[in-house]
C-alpha cells in the first residue's frame, strides 16, 4: 500500500524494476497518473541528485504500466541555471510514461506577483464532509482521504475541486508529494458528460510556483476544470492550492471522454 515500498525499486541506474505494491495504485488496468508520474520524477532525481529544484513537466501516459517495468532517462541538456531531464517508463517492450522535467536554481527576480486567489474559498478541510469513496478507482479508496470543497453537486458547471490528503504518512519531499496528489480528482468535463463512460488522462504538463511547499495536515486543495469539451476529448486546468490558500501548482491536462 505504501507509496516508499512502490517507488522503492527504483535505483540510481537505469534497467528493470518490480513494483510490489502496483495493485494498490491502479485506475482501471494501469498505474494511477499520479504514481506513473512521480516513478518517472523518481527516476530522475535519483539518478541525478544534484538538480537544482523542479520547475515544470510534461507527461504522456502512452500505454497501461504493469508491475513489471524499465526504467530510462538521460540529461538532455544542463546549462548553467536549468537542466533539462527525460524520464521514460517501458513495458513490456514498450513505452508507458514519458516525461519531461524542467529543473532550475533560484535567480533574483525580474517580474513579482502572486497567483490569483481562489474564488469562493471553501473554509478549512476541518469544517468540510469527507467523501465515500468505496465505489471509487483502487488507488483512490485505498491511499487517500477526500473531502467535498464545493456546493455543486451531480450535473452542473464543469468543475470539480475538493480537498485531499493521502491517508498515511508518506516520508516524501513535498515535491514527490504533489506530483502523486496532482491528478487526484476525475476530469471537471465530468460533470458535463450527457451520460456514464470512461474516462482516461492522456497527458498533464505543469508549472511549480513554490519549489518548497508547505501545508497544514497534509491537506491540498485541488480543482480541474474542463475548458472545452467535444469530440470525445477535455482540456482541463488543474490547480493545487495549500491550506492558506497559496496556489503551489499550476496545470493543464488533455482527457479522453468516451461513451
Amino acid at each position: 500500500m505504501s507509496i516508499a515500498q512502490l517507488i522503492d525499486p527504483i535505483g540510481p541506474q537505469e534497467g528493470p524494476a518490480h513494483l510490489p505494491t502496483h495493485g494498490d495504485w491502479l485506475q482501471g488496468r494501469t498505474l494511477y497518473g499520479g504514481a506513473s508520474a512521480l516513478l518517472a520524477y523518481t527516476t530522475a532525481v535519483r539518478a541525478f541528485p544534484d538538480l537544482p529544484p523542479l520547475r515544470a513537466a510534461q507527461i504522456a501516459f502512452v500505454a497501461p504500466t504493469g508491475p513489471d517495468i524499465e526504467v530510462r532517462r538521460e540529461i538532455v541538456r544542463q546549462g548553467r541555471n536549468v537542466a533539462h531531464v527525460r524520464s521514460e517508463i517501458w513495458c513490456e517492450g514498450k513505452c508507458a510514461t514519458t516525461a519531461f522535467f524542467i529543473f532550475g536554481t533560484q535567480r533574483e527576480p525580474n517580474a513579482v506577483h502572486a497567483a490569483a486567489p481562489v474564488e469562493e474559498w471553501p473554509g478549512s478541510p476541518d469544517e468540510t464532509e469527507t467523501l465515500n469513496t468505496h465505489k471509487a478507482p483502487t488507488f483512490l479508496k485505498t491511499n487517500f482521504e477526500i473531502k467535498r470543497a464545493q456546493e455543486t453537486r451531480g450535473p452542473g458547471d464543469p468543475v470539480v475541486r475538493r480537498w485531499a490528503r493521502l491517508q498515511q504518512p508518506t516520508g516524501l519531499d513535498p515535491i514527490s508529494e504533489l506530483i502523486l496528489l496532482g491528478d487526484v480528482l476525475p476530469p471537471g468535463a465530468m460533470r458535463a458528460m450527457q451520460r456514464q463512460g470512461p474516462i482516461s488522462s492522456i497527458n498533464w504538463s505543469f508549472n511549480v510556483l513554490d519549489p518548497n511547499p508547505r501545508t497544514q495536515d497534509g491537506w491540498w486543495l485541488t480543482q480541474n476544470a474542463s475548458q472545452h469539451a467535444d469530440q470525445g476529448y477535455s482540456s482541463e486546468r488543474l490547480r493545487l492550492w495549500n491550506t492558506d490558500g497559496q496556489q503551489v501548482v499550476e496545470g493543464l491536462q488533455s482527457v479522453a471522454v468516451f461513451g
